[in-house]
């Protein structure tokens, strides 16, 4: 099968909702003509076809897509995973640690060619978005211990000026290919990314608690219909029941 062939087989797949027979067909082909091969079919399918294999990640086998995808590819997978809507960003995480953590991979050029896309930084704040308040202590004190009395945030011009100073952790201390590696790697070898990232964290973590301000705030619905408006005929429970089956 031509690479054309491949190409359009794997996307009416993964329009199919078959994931698991799209990476068998790419799978095949770096079985039968090489991994080169491989390789020039991803970089011909569109972000959200590779994003569509490489985010179902199963840490009990290996995926072949995940450990030859490309920084540049692999990059505008991830800056479009938000528009899954995964709250808790699971297999963002997943994905991220599968791809940027492979044996004989460079982590710095993954990060470099995330950061260098529109949205990179706010995919990284996605990646962190459960360890918020471990990062922000990383960032002020160099260790990831976070406790309640730390003090205020650093400002955006202490933040620039600290990613430069060497941390309290080395980095034999949490090579855990997880979140920790991460953020010691960013705050070293990418220091600027970091502390955008950082910013975008914070920004989050403010209309979070500006979201739960409003709910608190809002009055529930208790059913109960001011007499006022019964009396005027504008409200009656009938006429809700009617509202309500002609809104579905």
């Amino acid at each position: 099968m031509n690479q054309l062939a491949l190409i359009a087989k794997t996307q009416s797949l993964i329009a199919a909702g078959d994931i698991v027979a799209a990476e068998a067909a790419l799978v095949e082909l770096a079985d039968t003509e090489g991994d080169r091969a491989l390789v020039a079919v991803l970089e011909q399918l569109p972000p959200k076809d590779v994003l569509a294999v490489i985010r179902e990640y199963d840490n009990s086998r290996e995926s072949v897509v995940n450990l030859l995808v490309t920084p540049e590819i692999f990059a505008r997978a991830v800056v479009i995973e938000k528009q899954y809507k995964d709250l808790s960003h699971t297999h963002l995480r997943g994905m991220m640690n599968s791809v940027i953590f492979r044996e004989d991979a460079d982590p710095i050029a993954f990060l470099t060619a995330i950061g260098d896309l529109e949205g990179g930084s706010e995919a990284l704040a996605d990646y962190f978005a459960e360890k918020w308040s471990r990062v922000e202590a990383f960032a002020r004190s160099g260790t990831f211990d976070s406790v309640e009395d730390d003090g205020d945030m650093l400002s955006e011009t202490a933040l620039l000026g600290s990613a430069y100073v060497s941390t309290k952790v080395e980095l034999d201390e949490v090579s855990d290919q997880d979140w920790m590696q991460l953020a010691w790697l960013l705050r070293h070898e990418c220091p600027d990314l970091f502390v955008e990232t950082l910013l975008v964290l914070r920004a989050k973590a403010r209309a979070h608690e500006r979201e739960f301000e409003r709910e608190e705030d809002t009055p529930e619905d208790d059913g109960k219909i001011e007499s006022s408006d019964t009396d005027r005929g504008r409200s009656t429970p009938a006429a809700r029941e009617d509202d309500e089956e002609s809104a579905i």
